[in-house]
């Protein structure tokens, strides 16, 4: 396409692009945006270096001048979009990119492969907190993902309400808190049990995490009180029939003393064993296939497509698809979130430039509008960066998430997003 368009002259043509999600992953009631500093970093960064170029000169991939255009290659446009952490909606412009058809459209993988995989995982870890109902969960699924996906997934999953992660990459490039606990690797290399724990517990305190599944949980939990005493900081259970344990541990433990000793569970979780297991005396939990792969949609679903360009005269032009079952609502969006008297939202109001029909006007109510900038002349807002961008975040999401009525927190594998997506003409018309 960048081939043919600088070939022809339409490459300068202004263009805006937008992202957005035809339907919400099976089951899920909203969407959470995930990923867009990540994507922000990339676009920053994103250049044709002598080892791309030479690759696609020696295959003849694209023309000599494409080649020189690409070679020089940088953003220069303006995206806007929800903040990260935000919910989302069919139909929502999750992010808009403006600039022309060149610059905006060699950035269609880029932008689409972080925010469809980050936000599937910050969608799916979403319900998994709202199931554990305030305990806290950890990340620990790295060994199930691809070793960039693992930072990003650790990443999208603490923005959506994790408390931690084990992945230390994801600690020291945004900021997420780590935790771990040791494998049954460790207790297979000691000669005994207790040897293990007495080694860990001198590595690193009482305060430690203990494994007790690996031989015999009963027998295991009184030898963890034995060498750790009542600082025992807390017990790991990774098989067997979870509620039946969690309760002879917790009562074992409580029966020794060690009424402050945790319990934290992992053993393949999703959101429906951790709200099966609501009832138990569980204390914390450890996610890790089914958050990093999006508990069943490992992509969310979004796409990213051209709504409107310039006209020769200048003028704006929407543009859209009419394909079956694919088609697209062109033009440039306004979106705000509708809210009841009680701040409870009702409706995602898309006002639309050129909107003569289907939609008129919205119904009344208080708006909070949901777009923000993010690049603004091809320099990236510092405040959606980095650490402190994954923080903001994380606290927009827990602000977004008051405004939803308590049904949309119900596990299901089926049901509709918890609100409409309405169009409406632009104000004024």
């Amino acid at each position: 396409m960048l081939d043919a368009a600088l070939a022809d002259d339409t490459a300068s043509r202004a263009c805006l692009f937008e992202v957005f999600a035809r339907t919400l992953p099976h089951g899920r009631r909203y969407g959470v945006v995930a990923g867009t500093g990540r994507v922000l970093d990339l676009i920053r960064d994103f250049r044709f270096g002598e080892p791309e170029l030479d690759w696609l000169r020696e295959n003849e991939v694209v023309r000599p001048a494409t080649l020189d255009w690409l070679a020089d290659y940088r953003f220069s446009g303006t995206i806007r979009g929800y903040r990260e952490g935000e919910l989302y909606f069919p139909g929502s412009p999750i992010l808009t990119v403006e600039a022309s058809f060149a610059e905006g459209v060699i950035l269609e993988t880029l932008v689409l492969s972080v925010l469809n995989y980050d936000s599937s995982v910050a969608g799916a870890a979403a319900r998994m907190v709202s199931a554990a109902a305030g305990r806290p969960l950890a990340e620990m699924g790295s060994r199930r993902t691809g070793e960039r996906s693992a930072v990003a997934a650790a990443r999208a999953a603490y923005i959506a309400g994790f408390a931690a992660t084990s992945n230390l990459e994801a600690g020291r490039s945004w900021g997420v808190p780590t935790m771990g606990t040791a494998a049954h690797a460790f207790t297979l290399l000691h000669d005994s049990e207790e040897e293990a724990f007495r080694s860990q517990i001198e590595a690193m305190g009482p305060g430690t995490t203990l494994l007790i599944d690996t031989y015999d949980v009963e027998r295991a939990t009184d030898l963890a009180v034995e060498v750790a005493g009542p600082a025992l900081g807390a017990v790991r259970l990774d098989s067997g029939d979870l509620p039946a344990l969690v309760a002879s541990v917790r009562a074992r433990l409580d029966a020794l003393g060690n009424h402050n000793t945790k319990i934290t569970v992992t053993n393949d979780l999703d959101e429906y064993t951790i709200a099966a297991l609501a009832a138990t005396p569980v204390d914390s939990y450890g996610v890790g296939t089914s958050v990093v792969t999006g508990s069943g949609s490992v992509a969310a679903g979004m796409v990213y497509k051209l709504v409107a360009h310039r006209g020769d005269d200048g003028e704006w032009m929407s543009v859209a698809k009419r394909s079956a079952k694919k088609s697209t609502i062109g033009g440039r969006k306004n979106a705000v979130r509708r809210l009841d008297d009680r701040g409870t939202a009702t409706a995602e109001v898309l006002y639309v430039e050129g909107l003569e029909e289907a939609g008129g006007s919205a119904a009344a109510g208080a708006e909070r509008p949901l777009l923000v900038d993010l690049v603004v002349d091809g320099v990236p807002l510092d405040e959606h960066l980095g650490a402190a961008g994954v923080k903001r975040a994380r606290e927009h999401h827990v602000e977004a998430l008051r405004e939803l009525p308590l049904s949309a927190f119900r596990l299901s594998r089926g049901g509709e997003a918890i609100i409409p997506t309405e169009y409406a003409a632009e104000r004024g018309r």
